[in-house]
């Protein structure tokens, strides 16, 4: 799926889009999503375990385009860079930016840039740059008629300011409908949910369009 306001594909963190709520919202295990194999995953049950760590790793892969490697191997090569890292109980830890835009630049030639303190007038003066921003958004953002439980903690993938220049599209990896994946929200909604840090990425080559 393509977003109709912007060059940028339309990716969710799990295989399939139609399941996400289920696995979100309603407690099924990500073990069942049949479509798991396209992930890039080695197995249902790393599967299972991963995919909902890798909101980050789905943005950089719609910020990628069309052609992009799949989610599982974009997460090995985050890996390698320690933007995640695991405990020796199992936990994991990531997105780390430092490191994830080491791996975006020095792997996929982006210029990643990380903002630890970015405001939302910020934001819009990113996109305004041209560029896109992956920012630290908190999951509840796909309830945006909802008071925000908290700050940060999910990422989403900004593209452009919406056409009357007060608000922001932006790609959510845990949307749960087509409206909450490929989104629109007035600015100062979304800031509700935004926890004022972020990557910023080049904009979308016209070949994506």
């Amino acid at each position: 799926m393509t977003c109709t306001t912007c060059r940028t594909p339309v990716h969710t963190q799990f295989a399939s889009p139609g399941l996400v709520e289920a696995i979100v919202e309603g407690g099924l295990d990500p073990v069942e999503d049949p479509r798991w194999p396209e992930s890039g995953a080695t197995s249902p049950a790393e599967y299972a375990r991963w995919a909902g760590h890798l909101c980050g790793m789905t943005c950089l892969r719609m910020a990628l385009g069309t052609g992009a490697p799949s989610l599982f191997a974009l997460r090995d090569g985050a890996l390698k860079y320690d933007a995640y890292t695991e405990d020796a109980d199992g936990v994991i830890r990531g997105l780390v930016y430092a490191p994830f835009a080491r791996y975006v630049s020095e792997v996929h030639g982006l210029d990643a840039v990380v903002h630890r303190d970015l405001s939302a007038a910020g934001i819009l003066e990113l996109l305004d740059e041209g560029r896109r921003v992956t920012a630290s958004v908190h999951y509840g953002i796909r309830h945006p008629e909802r008071p925000a439980p908290g700050r940060g903690g999910h990422l989403v993938l900004l593209t452009s300011r919406t056409a009357d220049g007060s608000g922001v599209h932006f790609h959510n990896p845990s949307g749960t409908t087509a409206a909450t994946r490929a989104a629109a929200l007035p600015l100062p909604v979304f800031e509700r949910f935004f926890a004022g840090r972020g990557v910023s990425l080049p904009g979308a080559p016209a070949s994506d369009a």
